[in-house]
């Protein structure tokens, strides 16, 4: 079964090991937060430091893997038809909408929304990491190093699929700041697909 998170808003629910999670775009152009935590223990986090690390590059796709802030794999992309995401970029807030959006109402943004839905959890503000953007679309300039926030690039039914690589809980929004959407704010799909008997991982605690 397919949810739907609506414009400007967020979820946040549990995977089992080697469950499968697919995020899609359908509409296209649209951004979405992903936060991941060990539901052992909650204080084991997604970590872009770690993963960019580890995975030797800032532009993951297929083939690589999340990791969290004690060096354990949490998800592993098995496929993406997007190509795109961003791991630099903290979840939009309030503060980031006074900042860069003075003269449009303030937001309470991805990170409100995932604050919200981890509450339930456990997990306070604090320990809101830096997101994996799904479909984020932040280019660096090769020469200065500086990073531009463009619409993005992806077209109506893209997704990406990521393997559980231990229980986790998984916080996700459609993003609501205006330069990542392109300035319109649409719905993210997204499905949980049961692992099956034969998946794999590193964690099963």
């Amino acid at each position: 079964m397919t949810d739907r998170i609506a414009p400007r808003s967020g979820t946040a629910f549990e995977l089992d090991y080697g469950d499968e999670l697919v995020v899609l775009d359908p509409e296209g152009g649209q951004v979405s937060d992903l936060v991941a935590y060990a539901r052992a223990d909650v204080r084991e986090v997604i970590s872009n430091g770690r993963t960019f690390d580890y995975e030797e590059t800032i532009s993951l796709t297929t083939g690589n893997a999340l990791w969290s802030n004690r060096s354990r794999r949490m998800l592993e992309i098995v496929e993406d038809t997007a190509g795109r995401h961003d791991f630099l970029l903290t979840p939009c807030s309030v503060d980031t909408f006074r900042h860069f959006y003075p003269d449009k109402p303030a937001h309470r943004g991805c990170f409100g929304n995932l604050a919200e839905a981890l509450a339930p959890y456990g997990i306070e503000e604090d320990a809101i990491p830096t997101a994996f953007n799904v479909f984020m679309n932040v280019p660096v300039d090769p020469a200065g190093g500086k990073i531009a926030v463009l619409p993005p690039s992806t077209s109506p039914g893209d997704q990406i699929r990521l393997r559980a690589l231990m229980p986790l809980v998984i916080g996700l929004t459609a993003c609501s700041a205006y330069a990542s959407n392109g300035g319109s704010f649409k719905p993210i799909d997204y499905r949980i697909e049961p692992a099956g008997d034969d998946s794999d991982g590193d964690d099963r605690s």
